[in-house]
C-alpha cells in the first residue's frame, strides 16, 4: 500500500458500464514522513473518503480486490483513510488535529 493526499475529485459521464457508481479522486503521493511527491494518480474510492484527506492506496491487480471495484477495470483504488501517522516515534500526521480551527 502506498500514501497520497486527495487533492480533487474527477468526473466522467462518459465510462466503460462496469465503471458506473465509481468515485474517482486525484491523489498526490505522500512520502513515508506525509511530504508531497508532486506525482499524482487517478483512484477508484472503496472507502468514502474525500478531498484532503490522507489515504492508503494499493494499485495493479490488488485494485480489484475490494466489494466496489471487484471485476471491474481500477488499476489503483483507495482502500483505507489514514487517522494518524507515525514514524521513528513521532506522529507527522494526525487527521483529528487538522480538523480543528
Amino acid at each position: 500500500m502506498l500514501l497520497a493526499k486527495i487533492r480533487g475529485t474527477l468526473v466522467s459521464t462518459q465510462k466503460e458500464e462496469s465503471l458506473e457508481g465509481l468515485k474517482f479522486y486525484i491523489c498526490e503521493q505522500l512520502d513515508i514522513k506525509g511530504r508531497p511527491l508532486g506525482k499524482y494518480i487517478v483512484a477508484a474510492d472503496a472507502v468514502g473518503a474525500g478531498v484532503g484527506e490522507v489515504i492508503l492506496y494499493v494499485t495493479g491487480s490488488c485494485g480489484r480486490y475490494t466489494a466496489f471495484t471487484k471485476n471491474r477495470p481500477c488499476d489503483a483504488t483507495i482502500m483505507a483513510i489514514v487517522d494518524t501517522l507515525e514514524v521513528d516515534g513521532k506522529a507527522v500526521y494526525q487527521k483529528f488535529e487538522e480538523d480543528r480551527p
